[in-house]
């Protein structure tokens, strides 16, 4: 087992793995792994007989010797947080008890991304279970925005709602909950987005993130607290009767759906956020959701689901209805138990992603052309800001999100009204540099009208006559940081393989780590002196090629949308003289059969010294 890697000698901090001082992305390459925590690296492989590479893995994650049960088997028996420590959380579970025994009328304010429409689902199904056939409301993106407004709000009480839930929005939404508390409504809001101290008129405000929640659980989706907020209500429940003659509803077969969000919102998977991807995938595996098997079936989903079926297949179809079409869409296919529903639901959901990709091809070769004009004229610009009223409102932060990742910077696209004279914006970051606090400072400046988010992303609106306003004060509270980030852009690599040690055991054993995204990034590993043999285009722009070890020993590989690219190039000179590639390995299923494919990130020759 220990000969899957090569042996590696612990560099100088900060010294460049393999002699890679800038490869054909322009990144010098690190060991991700610390010096001074190789011995950890060590203990864990040594105390769990595990293979050297998986132990230096779980190191360079910050996995302590004593954690890592936990992370290799995370259960929500080990890592699920009592109820009780959120603020609130109690005050919540009881007003929701209260509502089911009486019978009161229920609405739900969703979100129209996954998580909101995850959370939605949640609440409604936790809610039917108890005879309660609430309401989901979700907002229009384009013509109502992000959050709860008066004139839903006022709809809803109309329409005869005796309480109100928001989820994963609510928590800044000042003006629509004055409009519920002078009605005299109770709303419980349901979020996980930063907030500073002052809170709206809520009867109770659940978020981890709030400034006097104890809780520790910041990293959790709006699904995960809304699972919590279930698991405190039927504990309350309980501790009434209420399961003395029915039983209580199986939480745990929900997880999929709390999965589901939990990858799509990119938030950390560390802690319970662990748990519930992994138990997730278990329930998903079995297929009880209706819903998610019909977009399963509808998106051609052919193998076991994957933290990349949830985030990259399931999850952009889910947001292609809150952004070209029906925002409600997500919510209903995940609530439902009718088959005929979900199927139309998910038919329809496929088809608007189909769009959905269309347009935003368009918008980022667009966008992507005035990101080289501002960056012609300052190379240092710390943020590409874009906007434009042909962009579609829906899809300008899938186009903030691809040009972040092509530029490494941070981004933010608009859509513009020129009738209003307003532009509504995304904005995605890279790591070190905070753009949700940013925006919210520019709101709190008066720079901006409203907004929030994320560490990594954010949604602004401003108006359009103050673009230039804007710009500028998001350039001075970002240039700080983006200097530290960008001063010497890196790539984290975990070790060095060889072709011939690239197993299907080898991969199980690398998902046994898992699951990777946010906070738990997927190895990456260095393939030394190889050479790629076989290189062809294929659709799209990608490359399919064979990567040869000294040895002759030789893997599959693609680098994608790599062709005419610095990476197309470096691969192309390296049939002659050798390269070291650096990448992931991704084991592929095709036709009942398993094979290991070599995803290319970057490239350098083999004496890039």
């Amino acid at each position: 087992m220990r000969s899957l890697s090569l042996p590696l000698q612990h560099p100088r901090a900060q010294s460049a793995f393999l002699g890679v001082e800038r490869s054909a992305r322009g990144l010098k390459w690190i060991e991700r792994l610390a010096p001074q925590d190789a011995h950890i690296a060590a203990a864990i492989a040594q105390r769990h007989n595990l293979p050297e590479i998986i132990g230096r893995i779980l190191a360079a994650r910050g996995v302590s010797l004593d954690d890592v049960a936990d992370v290799l088997n995370p259960t929500l028996r080990a890592l699920c947080p009592d109820p009780s420590t959120f603020t609130d959380m109690d005050k919540a579970a009881e007003r929701i008890a209260r509502a089911i025994e009486t019978g009161e009328r229920i609405a739900i304010f969703g979100d129209y991304d996954v998580d909101g429409a995850s959370s939605s689902a949640l609440m409604k199904r936790f809610l039917a279970w108890h005879g309660l056939d609430a309401r989901i409301y979700i907002p229009d993106r384009i013509t109502e925005g992000y959050g709860p407004n008066g004139p839903a709000i006022t709809q809803l009480i109309e329409d005869g709602a005796q309480l109100i839930l928001t989820v994963d929005c609510g928590s800044t939404s000042f003006e629509a909950l004055d409009v519920a508390a002078k009605r005299g409504i109770d709303v419980v809001v349901v979020d996980h987005h930063q907030v500073n101290e002052e809170l709206p008129a809520a009867y109770a405000v659940v978020n981890p993130n709030r400034q006097d929640c104890l809780s520790a659980q910041g990293h959790l989706c709006a699904a995960g607290v809304t699972f919590l907020l279930c698991v405190a209500a039927q504990r309350r429940l309980r501790a009434k009767g209420a399961y003395t003659k029915s039983p209580a509803p199986d939480l745990l077969g929900w997880l999929d759906i709390v999965a589901l969000a939990t990858v799509c919102d990119v938030v950390p998977l560390s802690g319970v956020n662990r748990a519930f991807v992994v138990q997730g995938l278990k329930v998903l595996r079995n297929r009880r959701n209706p819903g998610l098997r019909a977009l399963a079936d509808a998106a051609g989903v052919n193998k076991p689901p994957s933290p990349y079926t949830l985030g990259f297949v399931l999850g952009p179809r889910i947001n292609a209805g809150g952004r070209i079409g029906d925002a409600s869409l997500g919510a209903r296919l995940l609530a439902s138990e009718d088959e005929i529903e979900t199927r139309r639901i998910a038919e329809t959901l496929d088809r608007l992603n189909r769009e959905r990709r269309e347009i935003e091809i368009k918008t980022v070769e667009e966008a992507a052309a005035w990101a080289d004009r501002t960056l012609m004229e300052d190379p240092s610009a710390p943020i590409i800001i874009a906007g434009s009223p042909a962009w579609h409102k829906g899809l300008v932060g899938l186009a903030a999100s691809r040009l972040t990742e092509r530029f490494q910077r941070p981004c933010l696209i608009f859509s513009q009204d020129e009738e209003a004279g307003e532009s509504t914006g995304s904005a995605r970051s890279v790591s070190g540099v905070d753009i949700g606090a940013a925006v919210r400072g520019a709101v709190e400046a008066g720079v901006a009208k409203k907004g929030g988010g994320h560490t990594m992303a954010a949604g602004i609106t401003v108006d359009t006559a103050r673009l230039h306003e804007l710009a500028a004060f998001l350039r001075a509270a970002l240039d700080p940081a983006y200097r530290v980030a960008s001063a010497a852009p890196e790539l984290p690599i975990d070790g060095v393989l060889r072709p011939r040690a690239a197993t299907l055991d080898f991969c199980a054993q690398l998902e046994a780590a898992g699951p990777y995204g946010q906070g738990n990034p997927a190895p990456r590993f260095s393939l030394a002196s190889v050479r790629p043999t076989m290189i062809k285009e294929i659709s799209g722009g990608h490359l399919r090629l064979a990567l040869q070890d000294m040895d002759g020993s030789q893997i599959s590989a693609v680098a994608f949308r790599a062709a005419e690219t610095e990476i197309g190039a470096a691969l192309a000179a390296g049939r002659d003289l050798a390269c070291h590639v650096a990448g992931r390995i991704e084991r592929d299923e095709w036709g009942g059969k398993s094979r290991i494919e070599f995803h290319i990130e970057d490239v350098a020759p083999a004496n890039a010294r």
